[in-house]
């Protein structure tokens, strides 16, 4: 072959995968343009709220890809489930549910641990609160539970708990904490149902851990506190809070999450309509039909 032929078809090839990923990109972007018509803006947000008294940077997309975070890779791309505590039924139930809901929000293998004994808890980590129950110091949680067992293929360990956290002596209690550069997690089931989970608050119950067990991960993840719109990523300081922001993750955060794990975005929104209208979680079935319906 002549070097003028080669350098034709060579150039041929150059211009032909150049289109193909700028055609790539073109479908990305349009996605996410499309459902960015469904964002919801923030409301001012009043006393007692995350975002009253935090001065919080905004996370743009450049700054995402700038900064260092777990990924997805060969070998090391499941996430892990860890209940810790004794769980009825109903429990065991809601925990299957969100590693299949889990599974197909980060479009990742997601498998649930046998599940470890309240025994593991030193008396120095644990404490009784003005009401009565017991709570957990969410940091040994991380520390000195999950780091060490950390399966090899995890890209994250989020721990499940029945009992009620906190994170230091001088805070009341929290839903959740994660170390992102560990990529693990801990998430407590004990508010969500008010320590009492039953047929008839099992679905609030079952929004509120998918809400903040994605909302955790998505941090490790390398997402920070979502300040564009209603989103699963927004920063909340209770339970009527959680309950005001969407499980459903803003175009911003969506595009951030999606350029990490490389997922096909419709194939996942057609997963996640099927999910709720499975479960019947109707309030959250309705927000993802609205993206669908840009596409019909």
């Amino acid at each position: 072959m002549s070097p003028g032929k080669f350098s034709f078809i060579f150039n041929i090839f150059f211009l032909s995968t150049f289109i193909f990923l700028l055609s790539c990109t073109k479908k990305e972007k349009n996605y996410f343009e499309a459902i960015s018509l469904n964002d919801v803006k923030l409301s001012k947000p009043i006393p007692g709220e995350w975002r009253y008294d935090r001065d919080e940077k905004f996370q743009t997309f450049e700054d995402f890809q700038k900064m260092e975070k777990i990924k997805p890779e060969a070998g090391k791309n499941s996430i892990y489930l860890q209940p810790i505590g004794t769980f009825n039924d109903l429990q065991k139930k809601e925990i299957q549910l969100t590693q299949e809901y889990l599974k197909i929000y980060f479009q990742l293998e997601t498998k649930v641990l046998p599940a470890l004994s309240n025994d593991i808890f030193p008396k120095s980590v644990r404490r009784i609160f003005k009401d009565g129950q017991e709570q957990i110091l969410a940091g040994y949680v991380l520390n000195n539970v999950l780091i060490k067992r950390k399966p090899k293929d995890a890209i994250v360990l989020m721990g499940i708990t029945e009992r009620d956290l906190f994170p230091k002596p001088e805070w009341n209690y929290v839903f959740g904490l994660a170390s992102y550069q560990d990529g693990v997690g801990v998430t407590s089931m004990y508010r969500f149902a008010n320590g009492n989970l039953s047929e008839s608050n099992f679905n609030k119950s079952l929004e509120r851990l998918i809400k903040i067990s994605s909302h955790e991960i998505g941090h490790m993840f390398g997402i920070s506190h979502c300040l564009h719109a209603n989103c699963v990523m927004n920063g909340t300081n209770h339970l009527p809070e959680t309950d005001s922001h969407f499980a459903r993750a803003c175009s911003f955060c969506q595009q951030k999450l999606s350029s990490s794990n490389k997922y096909n975005n419709k194939k996942r929104l057609i997963d996640l309509k099927q999910f709720f209208e499975k479960y019947h979680l109707n309030t959250e079935l309705s927000r993802t039909q609205q993206d669908v319906n840009l596409f019909e």
